[in-house]
């Protein structure tokens, strides 16, 4: 049993997948974050590399888009045929129909393509896309091989179409009415594009709707929920599968709360995550990649050793692959299992990640354990990770995860004032917290008057309300015009 809980009467838009009431699936829009993969641009080719190969394009957003010579149309596809140069292909200045790949991730600009796509509920037109292909997931070759030889015939020039799963369930007739819809839709793109002179955007999709119709597609029965009428007239006017149903949430309480989607998504946000067994998992992300750990914690077994490394290991794997479609991590993720000595054990594991991994909708390769019995995969990238969307870097530790303590912060205080010994000054303000004041004075204050003996003028504290532990030398200055701003 599927179920697609959708919140959309808010800004947030936001959706989870439910398979026997386990989410699996969790996709969060932000309006200030919202994702721009599918948007097409005219753009303006600022600078051209010819050691990357590539083209930075200016499309009127903050940062300039990246487009690799293999991205443009007018590349020869065969691998026989000699490569063309970037600077052969596009100059400084040049007007491009582009479209976004990937969206801008930290300091690099969005990836685009001037492959141009327009996707539909059926097919997806590709306008010199010169090739045709059929969903793999239409198991009978018969019914792909009929649509491969409809495509030759209603294909024009350098066209090109993929089949989505969902003809199955259409008629040629209605998957002509889509792409005549398509083409169109290009046709006055183009319009545009010769009419608008600067940078700027041409035609915006929807992603947030395109990504829920590709669920409802992939759904075999179930139900959809949703807390708003525009979703659900959209997908009920497309279904064809009788075996979904539809509800409209008017409850007052949070659909995702309803759902018990909302405690799934704050788990999603955490470093650590508990097996049914004890044992648990630690996610660590960077920037350039994704470490995760599994430990046995509070799991001991009543197998043999060498068992019941296998079977946590095999209970993470599952685990691991579902979080990594909750969290969305993609590029690298690294998976440092409890340790297995047979080479037989380790093949278990990956076979057990693949069949945990057959369900994602985004490209992932396993390529097994490196020497230190590390699991390396990779998985395809084109927006950031829930972690990254829904949170910020911390404004205290700047996103190291740690501070340095108020033992670190007193002794650095010391040293500093060392400095300023024989000031002519009588005493010196600080600032500080109130951990940082107490380690730096001593039991009794022994440590902070010892210090005034030797460095010849009166240390005097003012607190302040940091969160971490913190101090500032505000002023020198004489006792009696510093003592009536200190706080002892």
């Amino acid at each position: 049993m599927e179920t697609l809980v959708i919140n959309y009467a808010c800004r947030e838009k936001r959706y989870a997948l439910l398979k026997n009431n386990r989410v699996e699936k969790l996709v969060i829009q932000q309006p200030r974050k919202e994702s721009i993969v599918g948007n097409i641009y005219l753009g303006i080719v600022t600078k051209v590399l010819p050691g990357m190969d590539a083209a930075f394009v200016d499309i009127g957003l903050e940062q300039d888009g990246y487009l690799h010579a293999d991205k443009l149309s007018s590349i020869p596809s065969s691998i026989d045929e000699k490569k063309t140069s970037i600077s052969s292909l596009v100059h400084q200045g040049q007007r491009l129909l582009v479209q976004v790949d990937k969206d801008a991730i930290r300091n690099k600009g969005p990836r685009l393509t001037a492959n141009i796509e327009f996707a539909g509920n059926l097919i997806v037109y590709l306008p010199k896309g010169h090739y045709t292909a059929v969903s793999k997931k239409i198991a009978d070759h018969a019914v792909r091989e009929k649509w491969r030889q409809f495509a030759e015939k209603v294909k024009e020039g350098e066209e090109g179409i993929l089949f989505r799963t969902a003809c199955e369930k259409y008629s040629e007739e209605e998957v002509i009415d889509e792409l005549d819809a398509l083409r169109e839709q290009y046709r006055k793109m183009l319009q545009a594009f010769k009419i608008q002179k600067k940078p700027g955007l041409l035609l915006e999709r929807n992603t947030f709707l395109e990504e829920i119709r590709g669920e409802m597609q992939k759904m075999t029965e179930g139900r959809i929920i949703c807390d708003d009428h525009e979703p659900i007239d959209f997908l009920r006017r497309i279904n064809k599968n009788e075996q979904i149903g539809f509800v409209y949430y008017r409850e007052k309480k949070n659909i995702f709360s309803a759902y018990h989607v909302e405690h799934e998504l704050e788990k999603a946000l955490k470093k650590i995550v508990w097996l049914e067994n004890g044992a648990y998992l630690v996610f660590e992300e960077t920037e350039a990649l994704t470490v995760i750990d599994v430990n046995t914690g509070k799991f001991s077994g009543k197998m043999d050793q060498r068992e019941t490394i296998v079977k946590t290991n095999e209970l993470a794997a599952v685990e691991i692959a579902r979080q990594i479609r909750l969290r969305d991590l993609s590029g690298i993720i690294l998976v440092d299992f409890i340790g297995m000595q047979d080479k037989e054990d380790e093949q278990r594991i990956i076979k057990k990640m693949e069949e945990a991994l057959s369900s994602d909708d985004k490209r992932t390769r396993i390529s097994g354990f490196t020497s230190l019995g590390i699991l390396e995969l990779t998985r395809k990238r084109t927006k950031v990770s829930l972690l990254e969307n829904l949170t910020s870097t911390c404004p205290v530790c700047h996103g190291a995860g740690r501070v340095l303590s108020a033992e670190t912060i007193a002794f650095r205080l010391e040293r500093e004032l060392w400095e300023f010994k024989g000031q002519e000054a009588e005493a010196v303000l600080i600032e500080s917290t109130d951990e940082v004041k107490n380690i730096f004075c001593g039991p009794e204050d022994r440590h902070r008057k010892q210090l005034e003996g030797i460095l010849g003028f009166k240390i005097l504290f003012v607190l302040t309300g940091e969160m971490r532990p913190f101090y500032k030398i505000t002023r020198f200055g004489t006792l009696t015009d510093l003592s009536g701003q200190a706080g002892n």
